[in-house]
């Protein structure tokens, strides 16, 4: 699953090495610690530094740990445009986080506008 906060931009996978275990992974390791800021119960989990992953950064976490930081996420949430408030959350030393967000917007925009013209509902 990809997530993106306005703590950032994480993508949550099984570990493969054991189950009911989670990677929260990041690309930058300032989002993994603005998300120990937010839920001072994620800061005791080592952020490990793996430079030949795919993602550079990362914790390990039991799933039923996750589940309730993933709840109180959806709870905080009120804001009615997310790029405006990760702009006005992660301010200016979060701005190329939030010039990416308006590329996925872009992006996914422009997968919408690709899509066939239909009449189904479904499609």
């Amino acid at each position: 699953m990809w997530l993106f906060t306005r703590y950032g931009f994480f993508s949550i996978v099984s570990d493969w090495t054991e189950a009911g275990r989670l990677l929260i992974r990041a690309r930058r390791k300032k989002h993994l610690q603005a998300l120990q800021t937010r839920f001072p119960e994620l800061s005791s989990l080592e952020i490990s530094r793996t430079d030949d992953r795919d993602y550079r950064y990362r914790f390990v976490i039991a799933k039923d740990r996750w589940v309730p930081i993933l709840s109180e996420l959806a709870r905080e949430q009120t804001w009615t445009n997310f790029k405006d408030e990760v702009g006005r959350f992660q301010q200016k030393d979060g701005s190329d986080y939030t010039h990416v967000l308006n590329q996925v917007w872009n992006l996914m925009k422009k997968f919408q506008d690709s899509a066939p013209s239909t009449d189904d509902p479904t499609q």
